[in-house]
């Protein structure tokens, strides 16, 4: 199993910035790629912003030029500079994360718990 253990959420006004952070950690696994999702109340979960092992990036046209997805391969972490945002950036944000178990080498999506992030206009 990996452990996804996120930080960083909390309450700021509209144009500020918070930045999250994601630790993975589990025992014969290697990591492959990571990103952030959001859910929002009454919406589906949406992918934020995604990042590869080689640290190629993709990101949700509505983040884009405002966050910035970084990550630490030797540490297993990925964090989500947010800046300039706004009050329809408010959501719980989960960590995901590709880990490719290294006796089978199966390959399955880990989760966060979430963290809530408030953006008040």
């Amino acid at each position: 199993q990996v452990q996804l253990v996120e930080s960083g959420g909390g309450l700021v006004q509209a144009g500020g910035s918070l930045r999250l952070s994601c630790a993975a950690s589990g025992r014969n696994f290697r990591i492959n790629a990571m990103g952030w999702y959001r859910q929002a109340p009454g919406k589906q979960r949406e992918l934020v912003a995604r990042i590869s092992t080689g640290g190629k990036t993709n990101y949700a046209d509505s983040v884009k030029g405002r966050f910035t997805i970084s990550r630490d391969n030797a540490k297993n972490t990925v964090s989500l500079q947010m800046n300039s945002l706004k009050p329809e950036d408010t959501a719980v944000y989960f960590c995901n994360a590709e880990a490719i178990n290294s006796w089978s080498l199966r390959a399955d999506d880990y989760w966060g718990q979430g963290t809530q992030v408030t953006v008040s206009s």
